[in-house]
């Protein structure tokens, strides 16, 4: 499989999870299954809950965002993406993070805004940070395990003042660079522990380990360590694409950022050519604040396309 395949898997499995958990949000367990018992039925993207028929949420929306950025500026910016996430939340869109929300709208600097939000707060592990970085993980996957993870740190640390976000989001990185390469991620987890730092290593060898399970959890899945813990649980527990991404919503909760990473890993693992036809043809992008624009599916595979081809 040719390597651009795996990376606009990344890039378009993680939208398609996003959407398809979406309407599923903060729900229980096992729903998705119970509402469409068959897979390969049809009718998944069939929205509810505020959304449209394969409406992409906040998760997707910043990836473009940070893909944007990243092409337009010729390489990483973090003041420039930092403004615009600015304007999207300027825009209101349909669905933002509250920890998100305040430290794009508090008012501080680029370079301040999430380490004051976590000073005062105590609270920034959530999985905002995860959520949005399939993009980036397909942009930095050529320059190797310590320079992806290190930019997936500084993304991170625009809107997450606490490390461990920052660590969930450079091993999530790292996971698709190693995919992307043809190797398999699940074999690659120790040595891509051995580069997080030690003061967070154990706890994501814990969620990461091969008997680990999201009933195992000890917060919420919209904590940045069980949500790439389901994701990897979802990828080591199934045997493909749509099985992958159906285990992760039926988790309930958190399931669109769950469903995304997933999407993302599985996307980068299976290639785009396992990514089923029926879930991505109503796929869409909303861009608020910026002029009414909507990505599709070719849109993102234009993407997916100049993101991995630049080097």
């Amino acid at each position: 499989m040719k390597r651009s395949q795996r990376a606009a898997g990344a890039v378009v499995g993680a939208a398609v999870g996003d959407a398809l958990g979406g309407p599923f949000e903060f729900g229980p367990r096992g729903v998705f299954s119970a509402r469409f018992p068959v897979p390969g039925g049809g009718g998944e993207m069939g929205g509810g809950g505020g959304w449209d028929p394969g409406e992409a949420t906040d998760d997707t929306q910043m990836a473009v965002l940070v893909a944007e950025s990243l092409l337009e500026r010729d390489g990483l910016d973090p003041p420039d993406i930092f403004a615009r996430f600015q304007r999207w939340a300027a825009a209101e869109p349909k669905d933002i993070g509250l920890q998100t929300e305040d430290v794009l709208t508090n008012g501080m600097p680029w370079d301040l805004a999430a380490p004051i939000h976590f000073q005062v707060t105590g609270r920034a592990a959530g999985n905002g940070s995860l959520m949005r970085a399939s993009t980036s993980a397909v942009h930095f996957a050529a320059a190797g395990p310590r320079a992806t993870m290190d930019a997936a740190r500084r993304i991170a640390a625009l809107t997450h003042g606490d490390r461990a976000a920052w660590e969930g989001t450079a091993i999530f990185h790292e996971l698709v660079r190693v995919a992307i390469e043809g190797a398999d991620p699940l074999a690659a987890l120790p040595d891509t522990l051995d580069l997080v730092h030690p003061d967070h290593r154990t706890r994501y060898a814990t969620v990461l380990a091969p008997d680990w399970h999201p009933d195992r959890a000890t917060e919420f899945n919209g904590a940045v360590w069980p949500c790439l813990g389901s994701a990897v649980w979802a990828l080591r527990t199934t045997t493909g694409f749509e099985d992958a991404i159906r285990a992760a919503i039926d988790l309930g909760g958190d399931t669109d950022t769950v469903a995304a990473v997933t999407g993302g890993l599985a996307g980068a693992y299976y290639g785009l050519d396992a990514v089923p036809g029926h879930w991505t043809s109503p796929l869409h992008v909303p861009l608020p604040g910026f002029d009414g624009r909507v990505l599709r599916l070719a849109d993102l595979l234009h993407l997916a396309h100049r993101l991995e081809g630049r080097r």
